[in-house]
């Protein structure tokens, strides 16, 4: 059974990490555009074998200025245990687009490699995608870092975690290349029983502008439920 997962801190003086990891949620204070939004995320993970998992998952987000529910993504993650701390992941993710998200629908494949060192969880990640609107895929380099400081003695935790999208491509259909957007989160992970666990967090998306659109920036409550079957534990990033 795969025994991955983050070790937050105890409560104490703020480490130098934390501090470095709040200058992360730093963001432009200007977006031409800004919109609140609630994120919602549901991941399963099944144990397959000792150092094999396989996680089951759905994400909503809702829009207040896209009219409501704008986008929806289901997929799984094959994810192997290499060594300790660190599993490398294979996945596919069906995304659909809804309500003012004019958007087309796509089909995603990724890759990634998790580390958890302490209480620092990395994610490296490339995404494939593909769009009805042309036969060209669109690559995303996705870089995440996450730190957890504990609170008391128990697993409740506070989180913070960076994330950057780099497109290293240009398709017809509407990539461009280029450094995109980023993501920053700031919230609690809260044990709930032994199986499942919450967190809780302020997300904050900010887009370049770029190819002539303006900057726009998104304010997300983000609630992700990680369920773990059979004790099973994995590292728990956000996507």
């Amino acid at each position: 059974m795969i025994r991955l997962s983050y070790r937050p801190t105890r409560l104490g003086p703020v480490p130098a990490g934390l501090a470095l990891a709040f200058a992360l949620l730093a963001t432009p204070a200007y977006a031409q555009q800004q919109d609140e939004q609630l994120w919602l995320q549901v991941n399963t993970n099944v144990p397959i074998a000792d150092r094999l998992r396989i996680t089951l998952e759905q994400i909503a987000r809702g829009s207040d200025r896209q009219g409501g529910l704008y986008q929806t993504e289901f997929g799984g993650l094959l994810g192997y245990r290499v060594a300790k701390g660190i599993e490398l992941g294979f996945g596919y993710r069906k995304v659909g687009a809804h309500n003012g998200n004019d958007s087309a629908d796509e089909d995603r494949l990724r890759q990634q490699v998790v580390a958890t060192l302490g209480p620092f969880v990395t994610r490296f990640r490339i995404d494939e995608r593909f769009n009805p609107g042309g036969r060209e895929i669109g690559f995303r380099i996705r870089p995440l870092i996450r730190y957890n400081h504990r609170i008391g003695a128990g697993k409740l935790a506070l989180f913070v975690s960076h994330e950057s999208f780099f497109l290293p491509n240009t398709t017809r259909w509407g990539q461009r290349r280029g450094y995109e957007r980023m993501r920053n989160i700031v919230g609690l992970a809260v044990p709930i029983g032994k199986q499942v666990a919450a967190d809780i967090g302020y997300l904050n998306q900010y887009r370049v502008a770029r190819g002539g659109s303006g900057a726009e920036m998104d304010h997300a409550l983000t609630l992700q439920l990680t369920i773990n079957l059979n004790a099973f534990a994995v590292p728990r990033v956000h996507d």
